[in-house]
C-alpha cells in the first residue's frame, strides 16, 4: 500500500477536520524525530502506512466503545495520539521515558486535546489510574506474556486488548496461552498483510496446579 492509497483509504471513514489534526500530529513527530528518536528514521516517509493506519485500525475495531481506552508505551505517539484523535473520548497514555512523555503533552498541547487525552510518565506497572479502561492497547511494547505480566492489573474481565503483534502474533499468543486464557483472535492488518492484531477479551493468569 503506498501513503496516497492509505491516507485515501482514512479519509473514507474519517472527516476533513480530523485528518486535518492527523496532518498536525505527522509533522510534530516528523520535527520531533530530529531531537529524538521517536520512530525509525526510515518510516518518516512512509508514516501514513507504517504508523497513522496501523493506529487508525486498531480505533475502527473498537468501533461502538466510547469507554477509557488506555495505551501503554505511547512512545512517539501511536497509536494513543491518533486513537484520541478518531474517538474524541477519554485516552490515557502511558509512556516512561521523560522526553517522550514531555513530547505527548506538547502534542496534546498543539492539537488542543487537553479535554480528552491525559498523558502520564510512568511504568505500566506503577501507573496510578483511576478506573480500568475498557480498551488497552500497545504497540512495539513487549511480548504479549510480558505484556499482560505489566497491564492486567489495570484490567477486568470485560477489557478489550488491542496488541499490534506484526509477524509474531500467532506465536506469541501460543506463547501467551501457557500463563494466560482468555479469548484471542488475530485480526490481520491492514498496513502490513503478513502482520496481525491480536485481539483478546477476558484475558487473565491460569491458576497454578
Amino acid at each position: 500500500m503506498t501513503e496516497e492509497e492509505a491516507r485515501t483509504r482514512i479519509g473514507r471513514d474519517v472527516p476533513r477536520e480530523t485528518m486535518l489534526l492527523i496532518d498536525k500530529l505527522v509533522a510534530l513527530v516528523a520535527d520531533e524525530n530530529d531531537r529524538q528518536n521517536l520512530i525509525a528514521s526510515s518510516t518518516i516517509t512512509v508514516m501514513w502506512t507504517r504508523h497513522i493506519l496501523d493506529s487508525v485500525q486498531l480505533a475502527w475495531l473498537a468501533d461502538g466503545l466510547t469507554g477509557t481506552w488506555l495505551d501503554i508505551g505511547s512512545g512517539g505517539g501511536f497509536p494513543g495520539l491518533v486513537v484520541g484523535i478518531l474517538r474524541n473520548t477519554p485516552t490515557i497514555l502511558i509512556e516512561p521515558r521523560a522526553k517522550r512523555a514531555a513530547f505527548l503533552r506538547q502534542a496534546v498541547d498543539v492539537l488542543e486535546l487537553e479535554g480528552s487525552i491525559t498523558v502520564i510518565q510512568s511504568r505500566a506497572q506503577t501507573a496510578l489510574i483511576a478506573s480500568k479502561p475498557q480498551i488497552i492497547s500497545a504497540r512495539a511494547v513487549a511480548a504479549l506474556p510480558a505484556l499482560f505480566d505489566m497491564a492486567s492489573g489495570h484490567a477486568d474481565a470485560n477489557t478489550l486488548w488491542l496488541l499490534p503483534k506484526g509477524r509474531s502474533a500467532e506465536a506469541e499468543v501460543v506463547e501467551a496461552r501457557r500463563e494466560w486464557q482468555g479469548d484471542f483472535r488475530l485480526e490481520p492488518s491492514l498496513s502490513d498483510p503478513d502482520s496481525a492484531i491480536v485481539v483478546a477479551r477476558g484475558v487473565r493468569r491460569k491458576k497454578s496446579g
